[in-house]
């Protein structure tokens, strides 16, 4: 076995990855709870999904500055590794590895469920959806580690296949909304006026964050990503925009399609209503189709990070085994031993995820959604990189070096705020699990 991985991708591929892993399930799955969280206040979720894709637009921008220097293995871990130091690479790294991607991909393969589960009139809490979610993650795991190359195309095929509800109910849904009359009702309108602005605000900041999370799992590729250094900055800034204005967009065209109120209350078949309102039972069913696609498309852009967070450990000769998860299969060029284990904490993270949100709690108070708590953490990782940059930064101009890494801390500092406010007591609990695992991590190094 080589320990070297092949440079197979280019840059449409990692646009696709950035714009894949991101946009999927959150635009579709959170719409609800954005409403839910602002009391049906739609122009005070625009500025949530604006916001927090301006965050997005900014940090992805600093990485980005870093992407176009620094390139071995995976991109996070060696940005964490050159400027801010080895250690802090590491932990980073088994965070990533342990906890930020597997949670995303299990939460993933439920969604994909979910949706599949809508179109079929399943229980989205019952077994036949959490049966279908192991099987969606395994199918995932099998086309990431068994064929790298397929799983490429099938990243910028689902890419393709996703907008295109996105942007039909973007277009068509606000046309429509603007010529009935519902767009301006449900502007104009606020279903429970009784949720504080602040309040709102902050709640459906951090359900969004959902919906933008994935984008740093693009710099997984970057040791696979032909002229790196060029692509992966060109692919993090210009996808971070495009995920930006195709979900304001998506957003105010479903204000069009259905009256606030009833989206709020449908719960998981409010997008699909919404779609049938616009296009029909059966063209409305079918473009639903394409949001289960589009959902897979992320899982499978969060598989791919998965399979190679132990690789991008033991490429540096740390954490358990290093000689077992560095190894990569000759046939495949997978670290083959890298990608069951990410299917084996994936698989733990979605045990998780159904004990804690979706039937009686079965871990008491340490019941959190793992959907949105790990972006406590996240955005608290960055910091030290972008202060860093500020310190260290010397041959980078004052724009790269001070403005935009000062301007992503305050970013990172509102996000950790939002997510306090918006889960209260959840978030020490989760932070407590976050203890643990990190100490893990500690006897490892």
């Amino acid at each position: 076995m080589e320990n070297q991985l092949n440079k197979r991708y280019g840059l449409l591929t990692a646009i696709a990855m950035v714009v894949g892993t991101v946009i999927g399930s959150g635009v579709f799955f959170k719409a609800e709870t954005v409403l839910k969280s602002t009391g049906g206040n739609m122009p005070l979720g625009i500025v949530a999904w604006a916001l927090v894709g301006l965050i997005m637009i900014i940090c992805s921008y600093t990485f980005a500055v870093l992407a176009a220097r620094y390139e071995k293995v995976n991109g996070i871990v060696d940005y964490a590794d050159v400027i801010v130091n080895q250690k802090y690479g590491y932990y980073i790294g088994w965070f990533m590895t342990i906890i930020y991607m597997p949670s995303l991909t299990s939460v993933l393969a439920w969604v994909s469920a979910r949706y599949t589960g809508v179109l079929l009139g399943w229980d989205i809490t019952g077994g036949s959806v959490m049966t279908l979610s192991c099987l969606f993650l395994v199918a995932s795991y099998a086309m990431n580690a068994l064929s790298p190359i397929i799983a490429g195309k099938f990243q910028v095929s689902t890419t393709v296949i996703k907008l295109i509800p996105l942007l039909l109910m973007a277009i068509i849904g606000t046309i429509v909304g603007v010529s009935s009359g519902v767009a301006i009702e449900n502007f104009s309108t606020i279903v429970d006026p009784s949720v504080s602005t602040s309040n709102g605000l902050f709640a459906s900041v951090v359900a969004v964050a959902f919906a933008y999370e994935g984008w740093i799992i693009a710099t997984s590729i970057n040791s696979e990503l032909k002229d790196s250094k060029r692509n992966l900055p060109i692919a993090l800034v210009l996808g971070s925009i495009i995920v930006v204005v195709v979900y304001i967009a998506y957003y105010i065209g479903l204000s069009g399609a259905i009256p606030t109120e009833i989206l709020m209350e449908s719960g998981e078949t409010g997008v699909m209503m919404a779609f049938q309102n616009i296009f029909g039972q059966i063209g409305g069913t079918l473009i639903f189709v394409f949001v289960i696609i589009s959902c897979l498309g992320t899982l499978n852009g969060l598989m791919l990070g998965s399979t190679r967070g132990m690789y991008s450990i033991a490429a540096r000769n740390r954490g358990p085994f290093p000689e077992i998860f560095k190894q990569v299969d000759n046939a495949t060029n997978m670290p083959t031993n890298s990608a069951i284990f990410g299917l084996l904490v994936s698989t733990i993270w979605l045990v998780y995820f159904y004990g804690a949100n979706l039937t009686d709690t079965w871990f008491g108070a340490f019941s959190f959604d793992s959907s949105e708590l790990p972006i406590i953490t996240l955005y608290a990782a960055y910091i030290p990189i972008f202060v860093n940059m500020i310190r260290k930064g010397k041959d980078f101009n004052t724009f790269n070096r001070y403005i935009m890494p000062a301007l992503s801390i305050l970013s990172c500092i509102f996000m950790v705020v939002a997510a306090f406010i918006a889960h209260g007591a959840a978030v020490f609990y989760y932070l407590i699990i976050f203890a643990v695992i990190m100490l893990l991590a500690k006897v490892f190094y």
